[in-house]
């Protein structure tokens, strides 16, 4: 899948523009605060309509700008359009996919698809279980509009029980056990399926980016609870607990992708470098795997993430990336030497928000 053109108004510091992209992709180049972070947060908005760093959509527009536009056309013509204003407390975003606005959002959802690299990722090796969560669900429902969808309904089940729970009202809160059930169990499903395939995998990349320990990547969580049937049982085993803490203590939401060096998790113990490693190695089966799901490659967006990996293995991850099917890469960095030699796309550079 290939981004032909970006359209973009009102974003971030990003002057207005509307450009055709070369096919292999590019280096952009400047320095810090110029706005390169920022030409790529455009490039991944209309993957999953959201900043991917995290930002509120009133953040994201130019400041003084009552609204925002990002526009793109992957190669076949799929066009994909979102628009987001707002006046007082007014607000409206609108998305339409080939001139068409869609009946809900997951239906849009995965027509453009970028998987991106941000410094902040380094977290999914050393951070807290919601950053792998998070990796996991993007991941799954850009692969999957069923896992969308299941997953869409379990937070929208979690979040109306968590309401009743909080309110003390029991009776309530029984009423949210079925429907919680009925999305959580093939939420579950697909995750554990999803880690046993990938695990002899993820120990493919890290040896391939020239790590040398023995990474291990789990499912760690209730996998019981891949079964429907199991849930009642299991939620009524939790009620004094959810109760006495106001929420819902089983679940997918409570669950972690575990990576672990020797039986012990790679946060407690790892390095730095491991922690780099092991999340590169995470991106790499996220873009496979997304890849396989769909029958085409992702644009890849990688921001900076050559900067604190030794040469060797920056030489190593570039070999990875331009290997294989062919992929749009789309790289950030402050100047041209921190680029590794090999990665084979057009230098482009900002300055101001402005790209030439």
């Amino acid at each position: 899948m290939r981004l032909q053109r970006l359209v973009a108004r009102g974003f971030r510091n990003l002057a207005d523009l509307d450009c055709e992209l070369p096919a292999e992709g590019l280096a952009l180049l400047g320095a810090n605060g110029q706005g390169k972070t920022n030409l790529l947060e455009a490039i991944a908005y209309p993957v999953l309509f959201r900043s991917f760093r995290g930002a509120a959509d009133q953040d994201v527009a130019c400041a003084g700008r009552e609204g925002f536009h990002v526009g793109v056309t992957a190669a076949g013509d799929c066009q994909v359009n979102v628009s987001a204003t707002w006046a007082g407390t007014g607000r409206r975003k609108r998305i339409a996919v080939d001139g068409e606005e869609p009946g809900r959002l997951a239906e849009a959802i995965g027509r453009w698809v970028a998987v991106a690299f941000l410094p902040e990722d380094v977290a999914l090796g050393g951070g807290p279980a919601a950053e792998r969560r998070r990796y996991l669900d993007r991941l799954l429902s850009l692969a999957s509009r069923s896992y969308l969808a299941a997953l869409t309904r379990y937070r929208a089940a979690l979040a109306q029980r968590n309401a009743a729970l909080r309110q003390g009202r029991d009776t309530l809160v029984r009423l949210f056990d079925a429907p919680l059930a009925e999305a959580g169990a093939p939420v579950i499903r697909a995750r554990l399926a999803w880690a046993e395939e990938a695990s002899e995998r993820f120990r493919a990349e890290l040896a391939g980016l020239g790590e040398r320990d023995s990474l291990c990547l789990r499912y760690r969580g209730r996998p019981e609870l891949a079964e429907e049937a199991a849930w009642p049982a299991m939620l009524e085993s939790a009620a004094p607990r959810d109760q006495a803490r106001a929420m819902t203590t089983v679940g997918p939401h409570r669950d972690d992708l575990a990576i672990e060096v020797g039986g012990r998790p790679l946060r407690a113990v790892g390095s730095t470098g491991q922690h780099r490693t092991a999340a590169v190695a995470l991106k790499l089966l996220e873009l496979g795997s997304v890849a396989e799901a769909r029958g085409s490659e992702p644009a890849l967006l990688l921001d900076d993430v050559f900067a604190e990996l030794d040469r060797e293995r920056q030489a190593r991850l570039a070999r990875r990336l331009t290997s294989g099917a062919p992929r749009q890469i789309f790289v950030t960095a402050p100047r041209e030497d921190e680029l590794p030699p090999g990665m084979g796309v057009p230098v482009w550079r900002i300055a101001g928000g402005r790209v030439a």
